[in-house]
């Protein structure tokens, strides 16, 4: 496989390896983040929709039917669900003992600390925070990808929606489960784009961590007060 030049994983899927891991799973779990990188890199460099999905096999020296065995589409390549995320959701949200929004604001603090991580491991903080505006501007400005990215959302608003339900005794279909689930993937969005404000070669990473920290938690107070009356009734 080809060098991996930047590791654009950590900033669209932050996750840590699992503590306990195989040397085939490690194999493919590696495989699956070169394949991820140097597609990013690719698309950054020269657009999502000039880059074939062959031309990342062959970078990659792989197969293109080796890509899609990895990733179903070429929009999952930049955005692929981030399963780490789905079951930081199905525990944190099943725990009684912890509020809808404790429970986001915990996995969204993990998700910003490996974010943290990377930058911080940058030997240039300057080219670091380019490339990161660059990353964001991928997204925003190709239809597919937002299209995709919106398709995710969905996906854990739904998860998020079964997971509140069950939780207090109502049925899916009822209307505040899916509004709290709303709201709360909606603190994903505001993470966001706090770090795309807030990021400056001038700020190291531990003001800007802080700085992030602070909007979610202004949004999320918005939504604490209301969010924790939900299932008591």
């Amino acid at each position: 496989m080809a060098a991996r030049t930047v590791n654009w994983t950590a900033l669209h899927n932050p996750s840590e390896p699992p503590a306990a891991e195989g040397l085939r799973e490690r194999k493919k779990r590696l495989m699956r983040q070169q394949l991820s990188d140097t597609a990013t890199e690719m698309f950054v460099e020269r657009g999502f929709d000039a880059v074939r999905v062959a031309e990342v096999a062959d970078a990659c020296g792989v197969s293109e039917k080796t890509v899609f065995n990895y990733f179903p589409t070429k929009e999952s390549l930049v955005l692929d669900l981030n399963e780490a995320t789905m079951a930081a959701l199905r525990t944190g949200l099943a725990n009684p003992a912890v509020s809808p929004v404790d429970a986001v604001l915990r996995i969204l603090d993990a998700q910003l600390a490996a974010i943290m991580s990377w930058l911080a491991d940058q030997d240039d903080l300057k080219e670091a925070v380019t490339r990161f505006r660059r990353f964001g501007s991928l997204i925003q400005t190709t239809p597919s990808l937002r299209a995709h990215q919106r398709d995710q959302t969905d996906r854990l608003i739904t998860t998020a929606t079964e997971l509140l339900a069950t939780r207090a005794g109502q049925s899916p279909d009822a209307p505040e489960p899916r509004i709290t689930a709303t709201a709360l993937l909606g603190l994903w969005q505001i993470q966001f784009q706090s770090l795309a404000r807030h990021l400056d070669p001038g700020r190291s990473p531990i003001a800007l961590r802080k700085a992030v920290i602070t909007d979610v938690h202004r949004a999320a107070n918005l939504l604490d007060a209301g969010l924790r009356t939900f299932g008591t009734s």
